[in-house]
């Protein structure tokens, strides 16, 4: 599955991706707030390789889209779809964007997308992403895209090293429609 944006492409990582991939993640102004952080370009292949099979209706699992830039096809990001069991429940995703291309706007417009497609044509009922709410910049994205942030949880995660608070941000697939239909209106 593809989803295209006026700069970016969301498609599949490609094993070429490898050290690109491995690049952004392991640099530490990314992977501080990561669960998953590679510790060389093998195990970056070996999650694209695994994630060759994966699909986007597979519950349970992490669905892994490459975000790139259409000018050049060069791997900026990516993003994670995870959809639970169940008949149009709720979604979560998370999105790493390389530090190079941060504070571009890449981000709000891949999810843009995602939730294009989570609430459009898979009917989702409702999308949630969880935030170190030291990332103030990702916090910030999620507002502006009209999410709400519903709970922070103290020290409720173990992550490299340290207990850390998670933030959830939550949007209802009525009020992302509502809010699109408003766009057009103004637009």
């Amino acid at each position: 599955m593809e989803m295209n944006t006026p700069r970016l492409r969301l498609d599949a990582l490609h094993p070429a991706d490898a050290a690109a991939l491995f690049g952004y993640r392991a640099d530490p102004d990314v992977s501080r707030f990561q669960g998953w952080r590679p510790t060389s370009v093998a195990e970056a292949a070996g999650f694209i390789e695994r994630q060759a099979g994966a699909t986007l209706d597979t519950p349970d699992n992490w669905f892994q889209r490459a975000i790139r830039l259409h000018e050049d096809e060069s791997l900026i990001g990516d993003l994670g779809i995870h959809l639970p069991g169940g008949v149009g429940g709720s979604i979560e995703f998370g999105i790493s964007i390389a530090p190079a291309h941060q504070g571009n706007g890449y981000a709000s417009e891949a999810v843009r997308a995602v939730f294009d497609l989570v609430f459009g044509r898979l009917g989702r009922h409702r999308t949630h992403a969880s935030v170190d709410p030291r990332n103030l910049a990702s916090m910030a994205m999620l507002r502006g895209l009209g999410m709400r942030q519903e709970a922070h949880h103290r020290e409720s995660l173990w992550l490299q090293g340290e207990w850390v608070d998670d933030v959830i941000f939550a949007m209802l697939g009525r009020e992302w429609l509502a809010q699109q239909a408003a766009e057009r209106h103004r637009g």
